[in-house]
């Protein structure tokens, strides 16, 4: 015990929490813990510049930038307001209203944006603004939109889920297919809770005011073409990008630069709503979004070298092992170290500390790495609704206008639904390989 805590490696992951208590960001805090290490191993920092460049110089995750450049693109040019228009009309009458509207406008912009953080920017003000006005308390508006954005981690195309592939070499496509089941289910959780949450009289239009006079004085079918026609294009997204991929037309990395070319052709061609200013202020967004990812993909690199170089991986791998003969009770200490790393850290981050130590486990015990992938992610999706640094509860309580404590409440019924989603995926991995197999 006093040798393993005694380890540059060990030490390493010490420093690296004790610089996340203090607050460095998340890529400081790998980069200079992981210096740290490998002065106290004895290698030339020379080699710092040729490991940060091997860990980003990866054609797969260049699907990042893009796919979150092109869910900035479709935010901005007014696709997410078209398509709520849409399914307001759609099933905004339905018992619920408004928010049955925002759990399956989350669901579709997770098949945009890939993003929770981003999601909760581009649909979150204009969900909380019709559930409230629909009765429903703004903190459970703000908690449905956390929990539903979350899911774009797990529904395709994810960025997650590229990450995911390129570390534990998995097929990004497979992963994408057999993700999409599990994601419905989840949102279906979500759907199960709603009619426990408190709602008053309504004091507003909804949403129903985003469409334009004359949708009011149309009969339902009226609405809802005139809805579909002006959403159309928008609708089409995900169908250009997963369509793309699963018939083989264009890679997971080809689709990203796809759906980028495909919004700025709707943006500026189509809905005309893309000039100069916005385009260049969606480049800047999506710009500085892009550069935090992948200052913490660089960094994590150097992480990792160290974790493999002490054989850290062999060690803390040896000892999840040693827990239980029972490969189920190992998988519950697993997701509850998944659990808990997302109440502190963002879900790349997670993913690049626990996975080269939690894959030569699952490897060990024969689980299959597609299922186990969507297991990962729905994971790190609930991280992103768990007090205290849940990063969906920031970027709500900031579009919300409500503190980080009420946002957390409103979220945990959503919550605890989604550990009900999570065991239940988990202990069912046919519902992850059943689409992959069919479409083999």
């Amino acid at each position: 015990m006093t040798d393993l805590l005694s380890s540059a490696g060990t030490q390493m992951i010490v420093l690296f929490f004790l610089a996340l208590a203090l607050r460095v960001p998340v890529a400081f805090a790998l980069g200079l813990s992981a210096i740290y290490a490998m002065w106290r191993i004895g290698f030339g920092l020379d080699l710092v510049g040729d490991l940060i460049t091997a860990g980003i110089a990866r054609y797969s995750l260049l699907a990042i930038p893009f796919f979150i450049l092109a869910g900035a693109l479709m935010g901005s040019t007014g696709i997410a307001e078209r398509m709520i228009r849409f399914f307001r009309v759609l099933v905004g009458g339905l018992p619920g209203g408004m928010s049955i509207v925002g759990t399956v406008v989350c669901l579709f912009w997770g098949a945009v944006s890939g993003s929770g953080p981003a999601s909760v920017a581009a649909i979150g003000p204009m969900i909380i603004k019709g559930m409230e006005e629909d009765g429903f308390d703004r903190a459970h508006a703000a908690g449905l939109v956390c929990a539903g954005a979350a899911l774009s981690i797990v529904i395709p195309p994810s960025i997650g889920l590229v990450i995911f592939g390129v570390i534990a070499e998995v097929s990004i496509s497979q992963l994408f297919i057999a993700a999409i089941l599990p994601g419905l289910f989840m949102g279906l959780t979500m759907l199960a809770v709603l009619p426990m949450l408190p709602r008053r009289a309504a004091t507003g239009p909804g949403l129903a005011a985003l469409a334009p006079p004359p949708y009011a004085d149309l009969p339902y079918r009226g609405r809802l073409w005139r809805s579909f026609r002006d959403s159309f294009w928008g609708l089409l997204t995900p169908v250009v990008i997963l369509g793309g991929i699963y018939s083989g037309i264009f890679t997971p990395t080809e689709a990203a630069l796809v759906a980028t070319v495909y919004a700025l052709f709707v943006g500026a061609l189509i809905y005309r709503s893309l000039g100069w200013t916005m385009l260049y202020e969606t480049l800047a967004e999506a710009a500085g979004s892009s550069a935090t990812v992948m200052l913490i993909v660089a960094y994590a690199a150097l992480f990792g070298w160290v974790v493999t170089v002490e054989d850290l991986v062999g060690t803390y791998s040896t000892g999840l092992l040693g827990i239980s003969e029972n490969p189920w009770v190992i998988l519950l200490v697993i997701m509850l170290i998944l659990l808990v790393a997302g109440m502190f850290m963002d879900a790349i981050t997670v993913m690049f500390i626990t996975l080269p130590i939690i894959l030569p486990v699952m490897r060990e015990l024969g689980w299959d790495p597609v299922w186990f992938g969507v297991v990962v992610m729905i994971n790190l999706a609930i991280g992103l609704i768990t007090p205290p640094v849940g990063v969906n509860l920031y970027v709500a309580a900031n579009v919300s206008r409500l503190s980080i404590e009420r946002v957390a409440r409103g979220a945990m019924p959503f919550l605890l639904s989604g550990l009900v989603g999570l065991a239940i995926v988990a202990a069912f991995p046919a519902m992850s390989l059943w689409l992959v197999e069919w479409l083999r």
